[in-house]
Parts: structure tokens; C-alpha cells; sequence
């Protein structure tokens, strides 16, 4: 191992020879030194260059080093190695290689020795380098590496490289190439050129050249060239596989590898492919891997449906191409046909089938053939075809499948819904299989409904062959009286309905009787009358609205006592002298009655309301349609036990059949009315001018039935004629005393009671009053307004009381004057009020007057006098005696 010291350590060693040397301790152990030695240029490394050796230590076994310290110029390609023992060398390092053209000519090198006891020495060895003949030498990437030449094919000859070389001597060199078949060649600058256009598909891909450079004396140097022949994309690449035309079953899945198509490119012979695939025509059922050529399914696959069901081939145009853009392709169809399989069962549509058929059908009738309505979609022959089998279900006995290819079904059995031992069931499910008669026997389930029709076959049938039932003759309309009932034996039962077909009417109704159409229920619709008919008989139809049956109906109208005594006359007005004997028949009036369901001898009459005091009875009471109204007990006006000189009376007649032997839990009791109206006449020889006035209220009902129609037409035109005769002597009689009476203030000119429209059309009040000049010392309320009035205790006479309180409603007031006949008993009769129309709001009258007495012998009548006595004597020789009530 070489002793070699570092820099700082040289620098060290330097500083301490030059320290010796100061102080004059400098050793001299070095032998052959200083001296000149000569070394050849660009000599290799490990050359001995001079060889020199150390005098001994004095003592033995001192290890000895030595070093170069430093070289001038400085350089780094000697260096020292010990031989052994004493002896050391100095050698070349090889870097920098000594070159005698471009480096120094000399070095300068100190060589510094030193021993483990501290001697030192420093000389000088001087080395020269010495020229000599060298070879050519390559330059650039040739001087190091092997040159890598790219030619492109296709190109034509040309120049592919420059040499690079000299000489150390800077000679003229000479280029040569080998070998020498190679289609290259060199020029003497040292110039390659290519001497063909070069096809790599053809031609070798790489050539290796060996490049020598020599000079005038020999010698030379060889490099070697690699050139690569790079190819380009001029070739179209071609399909390697041979097959065009393929098979697969239909159905399959996606994934699945139909084909692996492979190509070539003649530019790729030697290197991985770089081939791009695609499928042209328009598909989408398969794809093509781009990179490998795998085609594959992509889609569903069904033979059974068009296009394929006609046409199972599928062309595909596959394409291949070097590149995306490179243009260079090549193109080949393909053919891959579909197969068939048997991948669908039969289907029917429907699935359900629905038929009607008749009970009691005949065996052998045809119902469905179930081949017309199935088909199986597998395209191949082999594959769709069927049979049916397997029909079950309840009832199935009745119906079987012949033949089974056809699917032909018929009725077998007879099914009769009225049959006892038939369940009743009127619908069959059926089922049947449709199967393939090819593998993997797919198949599927027919419903068949078969509803069987029922017959209408027997007739309704009444549970009575007649019905009777009894009927009061108050039954409300629309009451249930009975209820007729009819079966048929057919199954299921049809639903009957029933009506009336005749004698349910009578001369007034054309129906009086109703029947529920579906449930029998008979009603009455017009109210019975056991006084017109006691029975009726009609004739009820049952219907199941092919065949029908009649039965007889019998309606018992049972009597009850229904009828209102109906009583001549209803409304009478009655005078009577105050001073009449008692038991006497008033006026000579009687009322007669009739009831139409009752006995004449069950009537029974009562005064219900007015009979003050018990002044007025009937006879008889009782036992006779027939009675009059008598006068029970005296009049007392001067005791004051009797105030009412008016007495309205209500008549009440009852039919109490009290002789009938009928069930009386039936009995009822109808009830008739009378009004009278009576007016007591004060006694003429007592009369005064102070005898009080008298009021008669009289109520009028108006009757009107819409057969009579022509009643209130005479009573209408009767009244206004008698109305516009009144007013005209009203007229007279008012201008008779204008001219006679009192100044004003006297005498009242107005009425007490005002005469306001009646709203009630049916009701007239006529108030007679009278107006007298005395003094009034006493004051009641009058029982008709309700108003205060004063009154004169000895004559009676009467005035309306003045009062703060509001006026009230008067009643409509009509004058009415009368004269007492000389025998002191008098008959008037109030006429019925005439009728007017319903709509017309009755007018009342009123107005006030003095009583008239009869006039004295050689005494003068006033005008209203002669006006009262001209009315009455008109009256009486129109009416017999009747009085009418004046306007």
C-alpha cells in the first residue's frame, strides 16, 4: 500500500523543511536526487518513471516515507511507490494522460522523505515528457461509446453521420468501413452514407459497422457504428383468422365470447401489436374488444321476435386498423347465426276463458277449443309445438278434452240445478295445462269459468190461492193491510214481482189499492168509505218475467164511525122580545141533522159556549136528528142579574150511536157544530129615548166547496145589488139629517169605532150602536174590543170612555135598525153574508145613528124614519119577514 500523505499534511511537512532549513538542521538522506528522468506522452498509468533510495537510519527498523509535496506545474500524474527496504519509485497515474501536444513538457516534482525518528529530506526530480507516434484517436461520442445511427425507411440515400477523428501528429488520415457488403459507405472526411432506401419489413432491422481511421504510418484506431433501420407506418395490417361464419344459441348471456378475431401488421412483424378493432355495421347485440379482438355479447339475444324470428343472421363488418389516425385498415363480414332453443311455454290469451251454458245442456255439446286461442313464440318448428292435458277442478267430470292436441272441450254429464243431489253451484273453475311436447317441457295454467245458465222452468207459485183481509175504514192512506206471498221452485230462485192486474179501483178512483212490486206489501191509496163500499175484490199478478200466476184478493171494509153529523141550518140569526114566555119554541126554529153512518135516533145536542144563564135549550136533547131551540127561563134586565142583550151561541151535536150493539173498542165520537146568533128585544111600551143602544155581534163563516160553485156567484151578485140599494137610501137618509140635527158639538158626527180592513176574508162583525145625550154614570168593558165605555144606569145608554191608552183595533161595525111589531114580538133573520172572492179583502161599513120610535099620532116621521119603515116594508115583502143588516 502506497504512503501517501494529504494536503494539509504536505503543507505541514513543507512548513517544517523550511523551518529546518531556517535554522540550518537540515538532513541529506536522499540518494540519487536531485535528478531528470524522462517519461513517453500518454504513457499508461503504473510506468516507471525514475527509481531512488534513502541512506539507512541509525537506528534499525525506522520506517521511512516518502511523498510528493508538490509539482510544477501542478499535476497529479506521478506519484511515489516504495520497492522495499530503501528503495521507491516514481510512476505515472494515468490521470491526466501525459499528452505531449496539449500538456507541459516538464514537471518539477519535490520529493519530501521523512523517518519515524524525525529525519527529513527534500529534492527535486525533474521529469520530461518525451514525444513519440501515436495512433489516430475517435472524438465526440465515438471516443466513448459505440454510436447509435437511426435510418428511417423509405428514405433514400444520404449522408447518416460524420466521423470524428485526428491525430496526434495531425497527419492526414485515411476512413474505411467493414464489412464492406454492408450498403454503406464513408467517405475520406470521414462522411457515412446510407446507399439504399432501406425496407424493414424486407430488409435487416440493424446493421453494425466497424469504422477504422488510419494514419501515414499505420497505425489506426476502429470504432464500431450500430445503425437501426426504423420502421414507419407504410403497411395495412391483415386478418389472421379464417373463419366467417359462427353459431351461438339465442339467450345468452352478456359476457359471453363469441369470437376472438386476430390481424396482423407487416410495420409490427417483430413488436407487440398495436391494432385497433371495431365493428362497422350498425348492432346491439355485440361488441368488440378494440385492443384484442374478443367479440362478445352485449344484449339480449331473442330468436322468437322479429327481426331475427325471419331473419337469424346477423352481419358484422369488423374493422382493423394500425392506428386511430394512421389510415391504414383493413375490413372482413362476419356472419353469426342465431339458434333456436325452447326457451318459452305456451301461452294462451286469454288465460281465462268465461262460457255460459244452460242447465240441462245435452252431453257432447261443444264449448271452446282451446288450440285457437294458444301459440307457442319458439321459432323452430321443434320447439312450439303443445298439448293439453290435465283438466281438474270441481265439477271437471262433467267436461273433458278431446283430443288433447286440440284442446277441444265438451260437456260430458248433465247438470240440473233443481236436482236435489246437484250442489247448486252454477260456476266450474277448470283448470288445464298447456305443455311443450319438447325439452325442458315448459308450460302454463288455463282458467275456464263455466257458469252454468239457469232455466226458467217452473211458475211462481201463490202460498194462498186466494187472501182475505179486513180493513177499517179510517186507515190512513198509504198503510200496509196485508201481504201476498209467491215461490218458484226454479234455482236460483228468479225474483218475482207482483202487481194489480184488475178490480182495484172504484166509480171515484181508478186504484185505491197499491202492491209492492217486490215485496207484496198491499197499501191503500184512497181512503176507504164503508158507507159507498163494504168490499173489494181485485186481482193480484206474481211474475218472474217469463211466466206469471194470479190469485184473488178480498178487502173487508169494516164500518167505524166516521161521519160528522152534518146540521141545516149552521148559522142562523134570531130576534126575540125580551119579555117571550118560557117554553117556547124561539122564532119557531128547529135544526135537523145527518150523519151518514149513524142512527137518526144517536144525536145529542149541547149549548157549549154563550148561554148565559141558561136562558136557551134544545128539545129534545137527545135520541132524534130533529130538535128546537126553546127558552129555558125568563129574562131579568131590571134586576141586572141578565146584562147581555146579544147571546151567540155554539151548538155542539154529537152521534153517540148509544143504541148501536158494534164493538164500542171501535166507537167514535163525531161532533157537529151550529151558531146562533140571538138579539134580545126590549119590551116597546117601556121604551125610551134613553133606552140604551144595543150591539149584535154576528160571526160569519164563509163555506165554499168547489162543486157549488155558482153559490157565491148569486150570493155576490145579490149583495152588491142590495149593497148599492142601502147606499143609496144611506145617502138619503144622511142628507135628511144633515138638515135636522143638532148643532155641532152636541152630537158625536164619528163613529166610536172605526172600521179597519179584516184580514180574514171567512169572518163579518156587524155592531149595531146607538148615541145618546145623557148623563153616564157608570163604565164596564166591552167584551168584543176590550175598550172602556161609560153607561146611563137607568137607561142603559152607552159611550166609549175616553182614554190615554192607544186607540184599539175596533171591529167592523154595521148599523142595524128594527121596529118592534105591535104584538111586541118580532122574527128577524139575518141573511148569510155574501161570498166574495178569496183573494178581495172583505170592506165593512160602519156607521152611528139614533134610534127611531115609532111615531105618535099626529107626529111627522124624520127621514130616517121613513127610510127604516121603506126598508122594512121591502124587506119583508122580499124575505118573508127577514131583516137585513144594513151597510
Amino acid at each position: 500500500m502506497k504512503d501517501r500523505v494529504t494536503k494539509p499534511m504536505k503543507n505541514m511537512l513543507l512548513f517544517l523543511i523550511m523551518l529546518g532549513v531556517v535554522s540550518g538542521r537540515r538532513p541529506q538522506f536522499l540518494k540519487g536526487l536531485p535528478a531528470t528522468s524522462t517519461v513517453e506522452e500518454n504513457s499508461a498509468a503504473g510506468v516507471t518513471v525514475y527509481n531512488f533510495s534513502v541512506t539507512a537510519s541509525p537506528s534499525e527498523g525506522v520506517a521511512i516515507r516518502s511523498i510528493i509535496v508538490k509539482s510544477n506545474p501542478l499535476a497529479e500524474a506521478f506519484d511515489i511507490e516504495p520497492k522495499g527496504g530503501l528503495e521507491f519509485t516514481v510512476i505515472t497515474t494515468g490521470n491526466p494522460v501525459l499528452d505531449y501536444e496539449t500538456m507541459p513538457k516538464s514537471f518539477d516534482l519535490q520529493i519530501f522523505v521523512e523517518d519515524t525518528t524525525g529525519r527529513t529530506d527534500l529534492n527535486i526530480l525533474t521529469i520530461r515528457i518525451t514525444d513519440k507516434n501515436e495512433h489516430p484517436a475517435f472524438q465526440g461520442n465515438m471516443a466513448i461509446q459505440t454510436v447509435t445511427i437511426y435510418v428511417m425507411e423509405r428514405k433514400p440515400p444520404e449522408r447518416i453521420y460524420q466521423v470524428d477523428a485526428v491525430d496526434p501528429e495531425n497527419a492526414n488520415l485515411k476512413y474505411s468501413l467493414l464489412p464492406a457488403t454492408a450498403p454503406f459507405s464513408i467517405t475520406e472526411s470521414g462522411a457515412i452514407f446510407s446507399m439504399k432506401e432501406f425496407d424493414y419489413e424486407k430488409d435487416p432491422h440493424c446493421y453494425f459497422l466497424n469504422v477504422t481511421v488510419t494514419d501515414p504510418d499505420g497505425l489506426n484506431s476502429t470504432r464500431t457504428v450500430k445503425i437501426n433501420i426504423i420502421n414507419i407506418d407504410d403497411e395495412s395490417p391483415y386478418f389472421t383468422t379464417k373463419q366467417r361464419i359462427y353459431r351461438i344459441p339465442e339467450e345468452q348471456s352478456p359476457g359471453t365470447i363469441v369470437a376472438n378475431i386476430t390481424a396482423k401488421d407487416p410495420d409490427d412483424e417483430d413488436s407487440p401489436s398495436r391494432l385497433f378493432y371495431s365493428i362497422q355495421s350498425s348492432n346491439r347485440h355485440f361488441a368488440i374488444n378494440p385492443a384484442t379482438g374478443v367479440l362478445q355479447v352485449t344484449g339480449r339475444i331473442d330468436r322468437d321476435v322479429l327481426p331475427l324470428r325471419l331473419h337469424p343472421n346477423i352481419s358484422l363488418m369488423v374493422r382493423v386498423e394500425d392506428g386511430p389516425s394512421s389510415g391504414h385498415a383493413s375490413e372482413m363480414e362476419i356472419t353469426i347465426v342465431i339458434e333456436d332453443v325452447n326457451d318459452n311455454p305456451p301461452e294462451c290469451h286469454p288465460s281465462a276463458f268465461r262460457k255460459e251454458v244452460n242447465e240441462n245442456t245435452t252431453p257432447g255439446t261443444f264449448l271452446v277449443e282451446l288450440r285457437n286461442y294458444c301459440k307457442d313464440i319458439d321459432a323452430d318448428p321443434s320447439n312450439n309445438q303443445f298439448i293439453f292435458t290435465g283438466l281438474s277442478g270441481f265439477g271437471s267430470n262433467n267436461f273433458a278434452l278431446k283430443p288433447t292436441v286440440s284442446g277441444r272441450l265438451v260437456m260430458t254429464g248433465i247438470i240440473d240445478l233443481e236436482n236435489p243431489a246437484n250442489p247448486g253451484v252454477q260456476v266450474y273453475t277448470l283448470t288445464v295445462r298447456v305443455q311443450d311436447t319438447a325439452h325442458p317441457n315448459y308450460s302454463n295454467i288455463i282458467y275456464i269459468y263455466i257458469r252454468i245458465k239457469p232455466v226458467n222452468e217452473f211458475f211462481p207459485v201463490f202460498c194462498n190461492l186466494s187472501y182475505v183481509f179486513s180493513v177499517s175504514e179510517i186507515t190512513k192512506v198509504g198503510s200496509s193491510i196485508g201481504r201476498v206471498h209467491a215461490i218458484d221452485r226454479d234455482w236460483p230462485p228468479n225474483v218475482i214481482t207482483y202487481s194489480i192486474v184488475s178490480g182495484a179501483g172504484t166509480r171515484d178512483y181508478t186504484n185505491i189499492f197499491w202492491i209492492s212490486p217486490t215485496e207484496g206489501n198491499v197499501m191503500i191509496l184512497a181512503r176507504l168509505d164503508y158507507e159507498t163500499t163494504q168490499k173489494h175484490i181485485f186481482t193480484v199478478q206474481a211474475s218472474d218475467q217469463e211466466n206469471s200466476t194470479t190469485a184473488s184478493v178480498t178487502v173487508n171494509v169494516l164500518e167505524v164511525n166516521d161521519e160528522e153529523p152534518v146540521c141545516s141550518p149552521s148559522f142562523f140569526s134570531l130576534q126575540i122580545p125580551v119579555n117571550l114566555a118560557v117554553g117556547t119554541n124561539i122564532n119557531g126554529f128547529r135544526i135537523e141533522c145527518q150523519d151518514r153512518d149513524s142512527d137518526p135516533r144517536s144525536f145529542r145536542y149541547f149549548i157549549n159556549e154563550g148561554n148565559e144563564n141558561n136562558h136557551f135549550t134544545f128539545s129534545p136533547s137527545a135520541g132524534s136528528n130533529i130538535s128546537h131551540l126553546i127558552l129555558a127561563s125568563r129574562f131579568d134586565y131590571e134586576s141586572g142579574l141578565d146584562t147581555n142583550w146579544i147571546y151567540s151561541l155554539r151548538v155542539h151535536i154529537t152521534d153517540d150511536n148509544l143504541i148501536s150493539a158494534r164493538d164500542k173498542t171501535t166507537h167514535l165520537i163525531k161532533t157537529g157544530t151550529v151558531t146562533l146568533s140571538i138579539r134580545v128585544i126590549p119590551n116597546p111600551t117601556t121604551a125610551t129615548t134613553t133606552t140604551p143602544g144595543i150591539t149584535v155581534v154576528t160571526r160569519r163563516e164563509n163555506r165554499y166547496s168547489p162543486s157549488a160553485w155558482y153559490v157565491p156567484f148569486i150570493v155576490t151578485l145579490g149583495g152588491a145589488l142590495l149593497l148599492g140599494l142601502l147606499a143609496y137610501l144611506g145617502l138619503l137618509l144622511l142628507a135628511r139629517l144633515r138638515s135636522h140635527c143638532p148643532p155641532a158639538g152636541t152630537a158625536r158626527s164619528t163613529p166610536l169605532i172605526n172600521a179597519p180592513e179584516k184580514k180574514k176574508p171567512k169572518k163579518e162583525v156587524v155592531v149595531t150602536m146607538t148615541k145618546l145625550n145623557t148623563v153616564f154614570d157608570g163604565e164596564a168593558r166591552d167584551p168584543v174590543t176590550g175598550r172602556m165605555y161609560e153607561f146611563n144606569t137607568r137607561s142603559g145608554a152607552r159611550r166609549w170612555k175616553k182614554s190615554t191608552e192607544p186607540p184599539q183595533p175596533t171591529l167592523a161595525m154595521q148599523v142595524m135598525s128594527s121596529a118592534t111589531e105591535s104584538s111586541g114580538q118580532g122574527v128577524d133573520r139575518a141573511e148569510a153574508p155574501s161570498k166574495k172572492e178569496p183573494s178581495e179583502k172583505r170592506k165593512e161599513l160602519t156607521a152611528v145613528t139614533k134610534p127611531a120610535a115609532k111615531p105618535s099620532a099626529g107626529q111627522s116621521e124624520t127621514p130616517g124614519q121613513v127610510g127604516l119603515r121603506l126598508q122594512k116594508k121591502k124587506e119583508e115583502s122580499e124575505g118573508g119577514g127577514l131583516s137585513s143588516p144594513a151597510p
